[in-house]
């Protein structure tokens, strides 16, 4: 049974990583998060050792990475803020450790190449969370596609409100969270490319703190895309402690349909990976390489832009 330590346990991802290391019969020895509300690890496991001191938690990886059977170091889950995912790899290579990362992998692509010639000289792996790979509509979805011969029309939307709290976060700060694009908009568009092939051209259209609008074509789809944290962009009336979220991805008019199924998706990507068919570094370039370019390339319009975009504009 492979032992797991954690960082960023504190964080809103983390239950996810939790459930899935207690349902794939695995334990938790060891957390870390310099935040001390942590009391979710005992909804999980008993007797963790939690450390809000980095050095000390870092100690304690190394000196269990030489010890076998229930004391080992195995795997590192590393839920921590985008900008610590690069080094907390790095503790898990450099310990001979599996490493199983939340998006972004990374938030600069040059990275990507510095964790490989790592992982070559490390007895552990880099593996990340690709959750909407597995989720089984889509998987189906692709399929389905795979047989298509004509280009779709593809139409992403996603809108999810947050407070001010957000700009005075790590999220809001853009070189720790790698901007809307990477933050909240990665999933979407590796599921894209993993849908529709590879990117061919990518025009950014509007950018700033609050939404991100462009233009993609992929191998074999044109996609207009929009990515808000405004809830003046949600298309009906909000309220508090009502719907904060609208999520819409259409190919050629016809709705993507994966509101279900999300409840054990981590779960899967952990059994996938600890069977040795986990998502690998080479599997997030592309979406990364595109979700840093979005954040730095100059504005352009070429392509109509979309409906979202328009009315935003009309509203301001």
């Amino acid at each position: 049974m492979p032992n797991f330590a954690m960082t960023g346990v504190a964080g809103y991802v983390a239950p996810r990583h939790l459930r899935a290391i207690r349902d794939s019969g695995n334990r938790l020895f060891a957390a870390h998060d310099p935040h001390d509300s942590v009391g979710v690890l005992d909804q999980y496991f008993a007797d963790v050792a939690f450390f809000q001191n980095y050095a000390r938690f870092e100690r304690h990886l190394a000196k269990s990475s030489h010890l076998s059977g229930d004391g080992s170091f195995d795997y590192l889950s590393v839920c921590s803020p985008n900008f610590l995912h690069d080094n907390h790899v790095r503790l898990a290579l450099n310990l001979d450790a599996h490493a199983i990362c939340e998006k972004p992998l990374v938030i600069n692509p040059w990275n990507l190449d510095a964790l490989e010639t790592l992982e070559e000289r490390s007895r552990g792996n880099v593996y990340t969370i690709l959750q909407l790979r597995v989720h089984p509509s889509l998987v189906a979805l692709r399929e389905r596609l795979a047989t298509r011969t004509e280009r779709s029309k593809v139409d992403l939307t996603y809108v999810t409100s947050r407070g001010p709290w957000y700009h005075y976060s790590w999220k809001g700060d853009e070189e720790k969270s790698g901007g809307l694009a990477t933050n909240i908009g990665i999933h979407f568009f590796d599921l894209l490319i993993w849908l529709f092939g590879g990117v061919q051209m990518s025009e950014v259209q509007h950018r700033d703190g609050d939404k991100v609008a462009g233009f993609l074509e992929l191998e074999r789809a044109d996609v207009s895309w929009f990515l808000s944290i405004d809830r003046d962009d949600l298309p009906f009336e909000h309220e508090p402690g009502g719907q904060t979220t609208y999520r819409s991805i259409t190919y050629d008019g016809e709705e993507i349909e994966f509101s279900g199924g999300f409840t054990d998706l981590h779960t899967k990507v952990y059994e996938e990976t600890l069977a040795g068919n986990g998502f690998r570094i080479g599997d997030a370039r592309a979406s990364i390489e595109l979700a840093h370019q979005m954040a730095n390339t100059e504005l352009s319009q070429k392509a109509p832009p979309h409906p979202f975009l328009e009315t935003s504009r009309a509203r301001a």
